[in-house]
């Protein structure tokens, strides 16, 4: 595959990504903070603060667990040059 493909279709994996991290996100955050029948047709103080901290805890933990993944993938990556330099298989 040329490097531009690769580009392209990790630029379109990491759309889909977002968006589905996105609607989980909503779903969760909506689930939590707004009652399933609706009593106003505004969100309430207690909601909006509710739904601000659940998204900032959302995408708090989302950041975190992608710098956490990114960190073992790079030791994976090491780990597996070194095992290919010990077997003199480049």
């Amino acid at each position: 595959m040329d490097p531009l493909r690769a580009q392209q279709l990790a630029a379109e994996l990491e759309v889909e990504m977002m968006a589905d991290m996105y609607n989980r996100m909503t779903q969760a955050c909506h689930r939590k903070c707004v009652p399933p029948h609706y009593k106003e047709s505004e969100l309430s103080k207690g909601e909006c603060v509710c739904l601000d901290r659940c998204v900032a805890k959302y995408l708090e933990v989302h950041e975190r667990m992608g710098k956490k993944l990114t960190e073992l993938s790079l030791q994976d990556e090491e780990l597996l040059k070194r095992m290919q330099q010990g077997t003199g298989t480049a």
